[in-house]
């Protein structure tokens, strides 16, 4: 008679994604040299990533948006800042934090170590993003930094590829690259194209960078960095893009560019930068080009 096999009570659970062990794992199977490769690499559990996100009028995108952030396995502060919507936003916001208030009452995790925590900020008027995105610099308790729009074009599965350099002591300052080349770019928009590359050309003239992508949505920050050029930034739209630049270039930080995915959205659907934004870039490059 043949014996039972015997099927063990609990599957053995699977290690988090860029946990030790998951690293370790893979680098047996694989080798550590194609694990480079692929970026897969161990990110230490103590740290903390805070996702920056301005937030105007995004109702429709926003929560699908917090999801792809949430789902993101980091561990991550979510700091929102709605910069005075007037699209129903703000009412999705705020049942985002009742949920939020819930799960913290619930929860059996100190308030520092609950995962994907989510605080909210209101302007009480439009500030534009360069404004909100110094109110969540304020705000935020991580050692890594990450500014993130609230509209979809750019993916947060991408955010371990950006934090690679900085986990690995080899960057100060991430760029997230739409146009180095080797992930998917939706087409739209020539003449948007040229002006940013003209203005990305224009602004290593100054700094004395090689970036190819200076009004990038994605730039990742070590905290020292933060805590350094936030108190001096001044520009409230989209003049933000080039003033951190200047600034990290003068401070001699060290920068990499990681290539990024870009599903850009029309204006139709909700696109907000316009040519008077690119003159105001223009003055900012020059200005914060030749001193603080």
């Amino acid at each position: 008679m043949d014996a039972a096999v015997t099927q063990p009570d609990d599957k053995t659970q699977e290690p988090a994604p860029h946990s030790r062990e998951w690293y370790e794992s893979l680098s047996r199977i694989l080798g550590k040299a194609a694990c480079r490769q692929l970026g897969l690499y161990e990110i230490p559990a103590d740290i903390l990533l805070s996702v920056v996100i301005p937030v105007y009028n995004e109702r429709d995108t926003l929560l699908d948006l917090i999801d792809k952030v949430r789902a993101v396995p980091i561990r991550k502060e979510i700091i929102l800042i709605d910069d005075c919507s007037k699209d129903g936003t703000r009412d999705v916001l705020k049942k985002l934090e009742d949920d939020e208030r819930e799960r913290e009452r619930v929860s059996t995790e100190s308030l520092d170590r609950i995962p994907n925590r989510i605080t909210v900020i209101y302007h009480e008027k439009n500030t534009g993003k360069g404004g909100a995105v110094q109110t969540g610099f304020a705000a935020v308790r991580g050692d890594i930094v990450l500014i993130q729009d609230a509209d979809l074009e750019y993916n947060p599965s991408e955010y371990p590829r950006l934090l690679h350099p900085i986990v690995e002591n080899k960057a100060d300052v991430v760029y997230g690259s739409r146009f180095l080349g080797d992930q998917p770019h939706r087409v739209l928009y020539y003449w948007h194209y040229l002006g940013n590359r003209f203005l990305t050309t224009l602004s290593n003239c100054f700094t004395n960078l090689n970036l190819t992508d200076m009004e990038t949505c994605y730039k990742v920050f070590r905290r020292e960095v933060i805590d350094e050029i936030a108190p001096k930034l001044k520009q409230k739209r989209f003049g933000i893009e080039p003033e951190i630049t200047g600034r990290i270039a003068r401070r001699n930080y060290r920068v990499y560019e990681m290539s990024v995915s870009y599903d850009g959205r029309t204006y139709e659907q909700g696109k907000k930068i316009g040519w008077r934004d690119g003159i105001t870039a223009l003055w900012c490059i020059i200005r914060y080009g030749i001193a603080d």
